[in-house]
């Protein structure tokens, strides 16, 4: 292995900029804002978790994880996300409260890549859980929620993707008749290739009516009406049972108000075996990959020892700022220019200012190589030099 360059970041990590960091700011002021405004109460956990239980119940996969050893021996990881963590949490320090519980995170989380150009191992993610309540009006809530704190954030054009993993199960299952086989077809449409969904199906040893019915699937898209397109394809009590909770959370999002913010997708997979219920992606315009993510989770907090029915979203913070397309706009910033004779009076003015809520520089005339550039650095420059003092009205 070779010897790292002075200047090379591992893979996957990023240095923020001033500019980015102070938009990064403003938004997630905004973001935290209105999940308050919506009862949820923030919490914190660490960034090293045990491997043996947060890691092993995180739904990211395990090449992803970074693991290290402590000096016990343990291996521990560094979070790959945060419901695991906040499951841990409710069954721990939370255990004696009782549900249903709002909680609400803002966290850098850690996931290894494998050479993967451009995409991050370290990003901010900021959400909500909800935890304890199983009905239809959780999954609208927070729905309705994370589109509340998108359009705060100042994102306009965004729609929501929702889908049902019950339903995407209940087909597979009928027509290929078992896990194995759905499996190989549910990761097609995990990975969003449905290049291959297609081919794969092509494949199989079924009926052109089954292959019809399965590629059918791919074309569920749309408004209410594509639940009526949904029925036709699958009429276990499964399937019927998914379709229902679609239909009455579409109610609740009308409710809202947001349903010109919303679309059905009912072959939408966002993992493998995490979700268990309605699930739902966030896409900006002009943005290939989902911005935010959520769904519903009733099985998790079996592994930590206090079942409870769960759901709740995550925004990645980096692709809602690619997706408003925007920077900051920078914070005005006085600056006093003081000689040495005239130190105390520059210091007084400018302890005046921070108190009157203005941003203050305060810069040593003996350090500054070019004066006159310091204007094109700042809003306002103030001279505080020998008798002179100039710059003020």
């Amino acid at each position: 292995m070779s010897k790292p360059f002075m200047f090379e970041k591992p893979l996957g990590m990023r240095d923020t900029l001033p500019a980015m960091y102070e938009m990064k700011k403003q938004v997630r002021e905004q973001l935290e804002a209105e999940m308050s405004g919506w009862g949820y109460q923030m919490i914190e956990t660490p960034t090293l978790e045990y491997y043996e239980t947060v890691g092993v119940a995180s739904a990211i996969l395990d090449q992803q994880l970074f693991k290290l050893l402590d000096q016990q021996g343990n291996t521990l990881v560094l979070r790959p996300d945060m419901t695991a963590p906040i499951a841990r949490l409710v069954a721990s320090s939370l255990k004696g409260e009782s549900y249903p519980l709002r909680l609400s995170y803002q966290s850098n989380v850690y996931r290894a890549q494998q050479h993967e150009g451009g995409k991050p191992a370290e990003f901010e993610q900021i959400g909500v859980e909800l935890i304890g309540d199983g009905t239809v009006s959780a999954d609208g809530e927070v729905i309705a929620l994370m589109v509340a704190a998108l359009k705060r954030a100042g994102l306009s054009d965004f729609k929501v993707a929702i889908g049902h993993i019950g339903y995407v199960n209940a087909l597979l299952l009928d027509i290929v008749g078992n896990a194995e086989r759905a499996d190989a077809l549910r990761r097609f449409l995990y990975e969003k290739n449905y290049v291959g969904f297609r081919e794969h199906v092509k494949n199989l040893p079924l009926s052109s009516i089954d292959q019809r019915r399965l590629l059918g699937l791919l074309k569920l898209r749309g408004g209410k009406d594509t639940l009526v397109a949904a029925a036709e394809l699958v009429q276990t009590e499964q399937g019927t049972a998914a379709l229902a909770e679609l239909e009455e959370l579409w109610s609740v999002l009308e409710s809202y108000g947001i349903e010109d913010y919303v679309k059905l997708d009912l072959n939408l997979v966002l993992h493998m075996s995490y979700y268990t219920g309605a699930v739902f992606e966030g896409y900006g315009n002009n943005l290939g990959v989902p911005l935010c993510s959520g769904g519903r989770y009733d099985e998790l907090l079996d592994k930590f020892k206090r079942p409870g029915q769960a759901t709740g979203f995550g925004v990645r913070l980096d692709l809602l700022l690619e997706a408003l397309g925007e920077t900051a706009e920078k914070r005005k910033q006085t600056c006093i220019i003081f000689s040495k004779e005239r130190r105390a009076e520059a210091f007084q003015q400018a302890a005046s200012l921070r108190e009157a809520g203005l941003a203050v520089v305060l810069q040593d005339i003996a350090g500054v190589a070019d004066v006159d550039s310091m204007s094109e650095q700042f809003s306002d420059v103030l001279y505080y030099i020998g008798k002179v003092k100039k710059g003020e009205a």
